[in-house]
């Protein structure tokens, strides 16, 4: 049985300072936790939120096959390329050697050896196909990135470049290895001939 002292509340005990503390009133603390609950609450809807848009991303089909789809047909574009380089400079060399044969025998050759770089030239039609779908598997990417970059609010952080894109990026301009520009981004040729004038 609890004592008569246990049931009565506590005497307020005086501050430092001198006054009488106060004990918090029950509906103080409700507010306060009131609000907690609702602090949670909007916290637990936004990491739902989160999870949606995750899901949306599809991170696994990415992976699984998008990516791995994309690698697979440039992979095949510079098979296909390499293929139809050696086939039409097979063909151009086979021209240029076959002086000592007779003007009929040199017609036949370069006739077919002509026919075989035109088909190698087809490769463009293929290589365009594969290029195509490797375009619209980043443009699959592109958008989801960007729906979901949209509903976090992110922001690039201010850093720089994590240390392995400086070192990248440090190589390509010390070795030069900037690969083929643009036709707007590159220098013009009048230009570059308007220097030595």
């Amino acid at each position: 049985m609890a004592s008569a002292a246990a049931r009565t509340p506590r005497a307020s005990k005086p501050a430092r300072n001198g006054a009488v503390a106060q004990n918090p009133t029950p509906a103080s603390n409700d507010s306060d936790i009131q609000l907690i609950v609702r602090e949670l609450a909007a916290v637990a809807d936004y990491i739902g939120h989160m999870k949606q848009e995750i899901a949306a991303l599809k991170p696994n089909e990415l992976s699984r096959e998008r990516i791995p789809s994309a690698n697979d047909e440039l992979g095949c574009v510079v098979q296909a390329t390499a293929s139809a380089t050696h086939t039409i400079m097979a063909a151009a060399e086979e021209i240029l050697g076959a002086g000592d044969l007779s003007d009929k025998a040199y017609r036949e050759l370069v006739e077919t050896r002509v026919l075989a770089i035109f088909e190698a030239c087809s490769f463009q039609d293929i290589t365009g196909q594969r290029i195509g779908k490797v375009l619209e598997a980043l443009g699959h990417i592109e958008k989801r990135l960007n729906r979901f970059a949209k509903a976090v609010n992110v922001r690039d952080s201010a850093e720089g470049p994590d240390p392995e894109e400086a070192l990248r990026q440090a190589r390509r301009e010390v070795l030069l290895l900037n690969g083929p520009q643009n036709e707007d981004a590159a220098i013009k040729q009048d230009d570059i001939d308007a220097l030595f004038d």
